[in-house]
């Protein structure tokens, strides 16, 4: 039987009203969806879409960071940065490690006002990332310091000997390879590494000279490897202030940045990820055999550091 007029329209009636209730349920969903995301993650979910003070945590061994480096280039490039604070805490990491980020900060403080603030410490090429910053706060308690740098490697030689085991090599010159693990170095060999080392070591000085406003012998005064409390640091200039975020903003304070503003916590895909990250640990655990959490127990027993390679500034506690 052929529909009445009626009941067509009936139909479209009904038609607009569920079209109707489907959307109005859908953006309900995502008014929901929105709230609870914005209640688990706070600020950091909609934080970088308005002006904001960014923060980001240099935490732990320091090492080449790909990532932190373009995240530091994110954030000179973002309009919504209005001003940089680095929270640092760690007891430094490889040299070039330091260097890259260092460079990376210098590079970022051109545009925008930025600003260190140390935790528990900031030492070796922990302390020579702050420096980069235009003004560096620490606790009175809080460590800094450690300038200078240094390279180790094992001896296994005397083991080889109870083992029975021999090394032959052919070189083709009496320096390739060296120094090695499996025989004790000479003095030819401990001539070329201290080389390295110093040359490192006056680049490290020079930067602190130059950053810190003092002369180059200052510098090298404070530069044999001594560590600082935050309230030392202040009278030896290696610092500018004692205290923490509250500090720190109150000095972006006086270059115009508005203290009112949020900060915001940027964050990399995994946490820990721009210095010695957990997931790099795994890697190091895995390689090992261990399992899964293998990783985690290398990374908190801080094992990490004895994976350094190269020319090293970290202060071992």
């Amino acid at each position: 039987m052929a529909l009445r007029a009626d009941d067509l329209i009936d139909r479209r009636r009904l038609r607009r009203k569920l079209t109707f209730w489907r959307v109005a349920a859908l953006v309900v969903a995502a008014v929901g969806l929105i709230a609870f995301s914005s209640w688990i993650y706070g600020d950091d979910f909609t934080g970088t879409a308005v002006d904001h003070i960014a923060k980001v945590k240099i935490e732990g061994t320091i090492t080449e960071d790909e990532d932190l480096i373009k995240q530091l280039d994110t954030i000179r490039q973002s309009s919504r940065v209005k001003a940089v604070i680095l929270s640092i805490d760690s007891p430094g990491g490889t040299t070039v490690g330091g260097e890259s980020i260092y460079e990376a900060v210098r590079k970022l403080a051109t545009e925008k006002p930025v600003v260190a603030e140390v935790g528990t410490l900031a030492a070796s090429a922990g302390y020579m990332i702050a420096t980069a910053a235009d003004h560096i706060v620490a606790r009175k308690s809080s460590i800094v310091g450690s300038i200078g740098v240094l390279i180790q490697y094992p001896d296994v030689s005397g083991l080889m000997d109870k083992l029975g085991i021999k090394l032959e090599e052919v070189k083709s010159s009496p320096l390739k390879a060296s120094p090695s693990p499996f025989k004790p170095t000479n003095d030819d060999e401990r001539t070329m590494v201290r080389k390295l080392i110093l040359d490192s070591y006056d680049w490290f000085v020079g930067v602190v000279a130059e950053r810190r406003n003092m002369t180059k012998p200052e510098a090298l005064a404070l530069a044999d490897g001594s560590i600082f409390t935050g309230r030392q640091a202040v009278a030896n200039k290696l610092i500018d202030a004692v205290g923490g975020e509250t500090e720190a903003i109150d000095w972006l304070a006086t270059k115009g940045v508005d203290a009112k503003l949020k900060v915001v916590e940027w964050k990399d895909a995994e946490s820990g990820g721009f210095l010695f990250s957990k997931a790099m640990a795994r890697t190091i655990g895995s390689a090992l055999g261990l399992p899964d959490y293998g990783g985690e127990i290398i990374h908190e027993l801080g094992a990490d550091r004895l994976f350094l390679d190269g020319l090293v500034s970290v202060w071992h506690p």
